[in-house]
């Protein structure tokens, strides 16, 4: 027990009341809440909430300052059911308080109709919740949440029970709200009036479901080639993923470093490059349709638009998710488990398959199931290559930025694509079932990591080192497109396209940027900044709410966290301007907005990361610790949280990497102050100028290169205290 029980709730109290007295209450349009500050005191729209509520009209606020009061006496008493009474009903009081009047009262006064009738027009409005505001929820809904603990609730932990409450409201808020409310669109008439029939007449249609015959074979419905595509990718992306792994941890050391950089080339790549690099390649006007011509005077054809040229991308493009996934599982492995199966006369190939092949499995669920669902969402690849091959994202596209504009239509398809995720969701939990994977305890491990068998590790290096150098050449040829004059005609050196985007010049003021890239690009890399260990450390701090602690609704908790992921990027774009465009939130056009996209897009791979990392942690680990008299916070930052390194490298390198190359879901966000990168590159794309785009994606590659390295270098390694192997003559089994 610590010895000041009540301290955090003392400090929610206290955060609630500065969030009232000493911070701006609604956000100023055009004004920061730090230069709000100054006139958080005045009787103008700047003022803090207790001002707003008792001179402004506004009395619906004072609900969470009554809520605070009641925390207030809670946090006075003793420990015990009693005091968490107070706290659950004050949290609920104001939380509850503020958040329907929040949803219901906005810039014109009543935000539902039918309230406009039953009270009258109100005299007053509000605006979007600024700081104060924010701060003040925070602490009601972190207060509800420890008046549950206080009744017995979580086993009693503060930590857990806000934890997930605060994780769970936040989810609910940012991922279920917006989702919600462009799902709906399903749901409503072209009159907008809410039929079943409308949603039904969406979905089951020819084009979506059917199955016909045409010139040169069967042409399924875009539901059905959705799967198929979704299906061989997760598993193509989970065997190269988890052979590369292999490779790079239990094949030579030579090849390690320079593995791991040429792994992960694809993810620091924006989408679009990859289609275009393939297509240098494998067009009808690339390099191995004019080798064919030359050499066998065949001709050339669209052959590799299509299904195939789908799946070779998203191939290229996700792999790289598998492998950091299955390179953390690998390197968990526990050496003494395979030692004892040889001591008990297995060789390496029987230990591989009965022991070390088992132990990966929740990182090969993982693995696939992120695959399946970044498959199903990606539109930028099959829009690229995938010529007459349509699926569901890329008619959720076109639904959406179209003429036609039916926001019904894509809503429909979503559903469709949410539905096949939940699927694979439920499948994975039914195929990992309750089976315990740990294979790290607080026991001393000091074996050697077992050689690789070796038909296992023929198959390895045929497989795996033969993509690596495929990956290799279609960079060289992404590349090269920056460093010549005109691709297809001109092909002298120069470095013009790098002088347009990135020039810096000497002015009367001093340095001038004077490249048209450089604003998109600070941009770009300060919003990825700052969203990239937010969204690692709420991915991580989910994980371990699932591993290590029971709660009723988990698998609901599991699947929000997942359900982003399963929604194209394009109709969560949609969907954070129709939830935040009018208050209680109004972040459209900010900076916040594209951030809070990026973190809840890319939510579910440091889920998905450190889930797999965690079943491989002994539960003793975290027993061991409480019992030494640690909190729980500090079980999980000083014993769980080092032996998660990989997962956190995943989830940092993932997060920031996919901040700084995503397209489809901020590209309705942006705005002429927070432009990114890849709008930057689109729209050079569009006006025909490739070289500058593709020198734009070298600078980005070899910035997130750099990222990279860092993030792996102040992270560090996870030590196991594992002895090298000392290189011996490989002997034949």
């Amino acid at each position: 027990m610590t010895r000041k029980p009540n301290a955090a709730i003392a400090f929610c109290v206290a955060a609630g009341l500065v969030g009232y007295l000493l911070l701006p209450w609604y956000a100023i349009q055009d004004t920061s809440w730090y230069e709000a500050l100054p006139r958080i005191f005045s009787d103008g729209d700047a003022a803090n909430g207790l001002l707003q509520g008792l001179l402004q009209g506004r009395g619906w606020l004072l609900a969470g300052l009554a809520g605070l009061v009641l925390c207030g006496v809670g946090a006075m008493s003793a420990p015990g059911r009693a005091q968490g009474r107070w706290l659950l009903v004050g949290g609920l009081i104001g939380a509850l308080g503020l958040a329907v009047t929040g949803f219901t009262i906005g810039a014109r006064g009543w935000s539902v109709a039918a309230l406009n009738g039953a009270f009258g027009e109100l005299s007053v409005n509000q605006f979007g919740i600024g700081a104060g505001g924010f701060v003040a929820i925070a602490a009601l809904v972190l207060l509800f949440a420890f008046g549950l603990a206080r009744l017995g609730y979580f086993k009693g932990d503060l930590f857990v029970a806000g934890a997930v409450i605060g994780c769970g409201v936040t989810m609910a808020l940012f991922i279920a709200y917006p989702v919600s409310k462009a799902l709906s669109g399903a749901f409503f008439d072209e009159d907008g009036k809410w039929s079943l029939a409308a949603f039904a007449a969406r979905v089951f249609t020819e084009r979506i479901w059917g199955l016909g015959c045409v010139a040169g074979g069967v042409r399924c419905g875009v539901a059905w080639n959705t799967l198929v595509l979704a299906l061989l990718t997760a598993a193509g992306t989970t065997l190269l993923g988890t052979l590369m792994a292999l490779m790079a941890e239990r094949g030579g050391k030579r090849w390690q470093t320079p593995l791991r950089v040429l792994a992960l080339l694809p993810i620091i790549t924006p989408p679009f490059v990859v289609g275009l690099g393939l297509i240098l390649l494998f067009g009808r006007a690339g390099v191995v349709n004019q080798l064919l011509e030359s050499a066998f005077g065949i001709e050339p054809t669209r052959w590799f638009y299509g299904m195939q040229g789908v799946l070779v991308a998203q191939l290229f493009a996700f792999t790289p998710i598998a492998f950091m996934i299955m390179r953390g599982v690998v390197q968990g492995i526990a050496p003494s488990m395979e030692e004892a199966a040889q001591m008990l006369h297995a060789d390496r190939r029987q230990t591989f398959f009965t022991v070390t092949l088992p132990l990966m499995k929740p990182g090969l669920a993982n693995a696939f199931l992120v695959g399946f669902i970044e498959s199903i969402a990606d539109f930028g690849n099959p829009v690229v290559v995938g010529g007459q091959f349509s699926v569901l994202s890329t008619d959720i596209f076109f639904a959406i930025v179209g003429a036609q504009y039916d926001q019904g239509r894509a809503a429909s398809l979503a559903w469709v694509l949410t539905i096949f995720a939940l699927g694979v969701f439920a499948l994975q939990r039914s195929v990992l079932g309750k089976k315990n994977y740990t294979t790290v305890s607080g026991k001393g491990d000091s074996g050697i990591a077992m050689a690789l068998p070796d038909g296992v590790r023929r198959t390895v290096y045929a497989i795996a080192f033969p993509w690596i150098v495929f990956t290799l050449v279609v960079y060289l040829f992404a590349f090269a497109g920056g460093f010549v004059q005109t691709w297809g005609r001109d092909y002298s050196l120069t470095l013009n396209h790098f002088r347009t985007a990135f020039s810096l010049e000497w002015g009367q003021f001093g340095l001038v940027w004077a490249g048209t890239a450089w604003n998109s690009l600070i941009t770009t890399l300060k919003l990825a900044g700052i969203s990239a260990p937010i969204t690692a450390a709420l991915g991580l701090l989910i994980a371990w709410l699932l591993a290590r602690n029971e709660f009723k609704g988990q698998g609901v908790f599991e699947f929000g966290a997942l359900l982003a992921f399963a929604i194209p990027g394009t109709v969560l774009g949609v969907s954070y301007i129709l939830a935040f465009n009018v208050p209680p939130f109004e972040l459209t056009g900010t900076g916040l907005i594209i951030v809070l996209c990026f973190m809840f897009r890319n939510l579910p791979v440091g889920v998905r990361a450190g889930t797999a990392a965690f079943k491989q942690l002994d539960r003793s680990l975290d027993e061991a610790s409480l019992m030494l008299r640690a909190s729980t916070s500090q079980t999980l930052f000083r014993v769980v949280l080092p032996l998660l390194k990989p997962a956190l490298v995943a989830a940092l390198v993932y997060s920031f990497v996919r901040a700084m190359t995503t397209v489809s879901a901020v590209i309705f966000l942006v705005t002429a102050e927070n432009e990114l990168a890849t709008t930057y590159i689109i729209g050079r794309v569009g006006n025909g100028d490739y070289g500058v785009a593709l020198a734009y994606c070298t600078v980005l590659i070899v910035l997130m290169s750099a990222a990279i390295a860092l993030i792996q270098f102040v992270v560090g390694e996870r030590k196991l205290g594992r002895r090298r192997a000392v290189p011996v003559p490989v002997v034949a089994q």
